[in-house]
């Protein structure tokens, strides 16, 4: 029996997503980014929270009943826990942030983001935590991808987070969120990045295409090429000499009879390889809904690379002429993430 979604679990998703969309769209937008004490936050812990508690247990304690030694613990720890917290402060402030060019993915494949540290201090950053989160609203779900590292001291670092998107067309990056719980664990203190850098998703290529279409230009092409071998089949692709040709060319053969025939001397031509150039139009990919035929074009785009066709590609308000290469590759691509 299949299970009824929560409505509660529904509505908290909600309610999350919408509150993290209101605090990123406060936060500006940069593919480098330096934490200060204006961008970087603090906040106890669940252990923090039972630390302060004790320390109040204890020092009501020692109040009641007088006990130095109970002072003595009480301040020790009160005072560990304050050191603590300007250390894991401290890990963070004068952080720099960096964010590599990201490279353009299919949907449904993973999109690397490159991130780099670099830290000026003399002191090394322990414990750093990087992650990215994606909310999921098919399944209500949030979607965690986080990694620890250390960055050197007056050293940097290098590191890549990995996201997957549905959605074709030219995508924001995620935001990043950089926390520590060093040295204690009492509190946590993180920052927000929002990078500025978009990255290109072309459309998820159909798992099954059927073969590419033979457009009427690949015929037409096809047939006048067969026209000109055919015409010059009896001379074996030929041509009649002019001044600068290499004497390597000419058919001696036919040289004895050029004076009794009256005919001037011929050299031999190569004969060019018929390119075959051919149209991907989206009205070829049948009945299908418009994402359907968007990947069955980008599955015919490859397929044509992958053989080394002159292609062109056929969309509403767009006309990409044939070429063939992985520039033209990418152009086509481009067009149906955008269309």
């Amino acid at each position: 029996m299949p299970q009824l979604p929560n409505p509660q679990a529904i509505f908290l998703a909600f309610i999350r997503r919408r509150y993290q969309a209101w605090w990123q769209a406060r936060l500006p937008l940069a593919d480098q980014i330096k934490l200060t004490q204006h961008n970087v936050y603090i906040l106890p812990t669940g252990p923090g929270l039972m630390l302060v508690a004790t320390l109040v247990t204890l020092l009501i304690a020692s109040i009641n009943y007088q006990l130095s030694l109970g002072y003595v613990l009480t301040f020790s720890l009160a005072g560990s826990a304050l050191v603590g917290m300007f250390m894991a402060h401290n890990t963070l402030r004068g952080l720099v942030m960096d964010l590599g060019s990201p490279t353009a993915q299919f949907a449904g494949s993973p999109v690397a983001m490159d991130i780099r540290l670099h830290n000026p201090d003399k002191s090394v950053r322990y414990a750093l935590i990087l992650a990215i989160k994606q909310s999921q609203k098919s399944k209500n779900t949030l979607v965690k991808t986080e990694l620890c590292t250390d960055v050197p001291a007056q050293g940097s670092c290098s590191l890549q987070l990995t996201f997957t998107t549905q959605q074709r067309g030219l995508q924001r990056l995620p935001s990043v969120t950089i926390e520590t719980r060093y040295p204690l664990g009492s509190v946590k203190v993180w920052a927000y990045w929002r990078p500025a850098a978009q990255v290109m998703i072309y459309p998820r290529p159909e798992a099954n295409p059927p073969p590419l279409p033979l457009s009427t230009d690949m015929v037409s092409a096809e047939n006048r090429h067969a026209e000109q071998a055919q015409n010059s089949a009896d001379w074996g692709a030929i041509r009649s000499y002019r001044r600068g040709d290499p004497l390597k060319q000419v058919i001696w053969k036919k040289a004895a009879k050029a004076d009794q025939s009256g005919d001037a001397l011929v050299v031999r031509i190569a004969q060019p390889n018929a390119q075959k150039e051919l149209y991907l139009d989206i009205n070829q990919t049948g009945t299908l809904s418009t994402e359907a035929r968007i990947s069955r074009l980008c599955a015919w785009v490859l397929e044509a690379q992958a053989q080394g066709l002159s292609y062109g590609l056929r969309l509403p308000g767009l006309d990409i002429s044939p070429a063939a290469g992985l520039t033209q590759q990418r152009r086509c691509l481009e067009a149906l993430a955008l269309c």
